[in-house]
């Protein structure tokens, strides 16, 4: 079995990532989704993994797209970056269609696309499919000015009220420290603002959004909290903010 570098992915999750690791500011074009979010239509993963032979490899980081020849015929799959050679066998752990799927870096459009990992969830980064997308960096969080505003919350505060705030408008002032861009036609960051607990994780808010970002900035986001969101191939939330509009500070 071929390991991935460290997912992500695709990426997930990210239960949340608690961590203060980042990426460092993309220096190339991600893939993405044609168009709105719903151009990219996700099926159910179908199944617990893809095997086969590899026939070609396309880099276009942080992803690589992988032709495969299964039993059941070819498939292209996309997965965390890796070094992978032509003729190796090859196991997609955790994969899910996504149709229609543009890359933006190779300006092509796959029918059929795979996203999934190159390592069996769990055996590392307790099973984080984000975990090697991005290159970790330390990020000084310091303490956040809580947002104004009868909406506002922390970080920890929104963990502290889960449940209660499922379906509810948010607005959260922190630091991006970590920033996933053109994932499942979404952008993913992890927001943290110096409240909460690292070691249980309430230190850490993921949001998704359209809007882009840079590891390091003061954002201020205003989005619709989800409770125990699954993504599937891996992607689960106890809580997410998702379509969040964002404004830097």
């Amino acid at each position: 079995m071929i390991r991935i570098i460290s997912i992500a992915l695709l990426a997930t999750a990210l239960a949340a990532c608690g961590s203060n690791a980042s990426e460092s500011a993309k220096s190339a074009p991600e893939p993405t989704a044609t168009g709105p979010a719903a151009a990219a239509s996700p099926a159910s993963p179908i199944g617990e993994a893809i095997s086969g032979k590899l026939l070609e490899r396309l880099d276009a980081p942080p992803y690589a797209y992988l032709r495969i020849q299964t039993a059941t015929g070819e498939i292209w799959a996309a997965v965390p970056a890796a070094d992978i050679a032509t003729g190796a066998d090859v196991t997609v752990f955790k994969p899910m269609l996504m149709s229609n799927f543009e890359s933006k870096t190779l300006q092509r459009t796959f029918e059929s696309v795979y996203f999934g990992m190159l390592e069996e969830p769990g055996a590392d980064a307790g099973g984080n499919p984000h975990a090697g997308m991005t290159k970790p960096t330390t990020v000084d969080v310091g303490q956040i000015e809580k947002a104004a505003g009868a909406n506002a919350h922390t970080v920890a505060e929104t963990w502290a009220q889960g449940a209660g705030l499922a379906g509810k408008t948010i607005t959260v002032r922190g630091k991006v420290v970590k920033y996933n861009p053109g994932v499942m036609a979404k952008n993913w960051m992890h927001l943290q603002d110096g409240s909460g607990e690292a070691d249980k994780g309430t230190n850490d808010l993921t949001v998704t959004s359209l809007d882009e970002v840079v590891v390091g900035d003061t954002v201020t986001i205003t989005g619709t909290v989800a409770i125990d969101k699954d993504f599937g191939a891996g992607y689960r939330y106890p809580i997410i903010v998702e379509e969040a509009k964002v404004v830097k500070n």
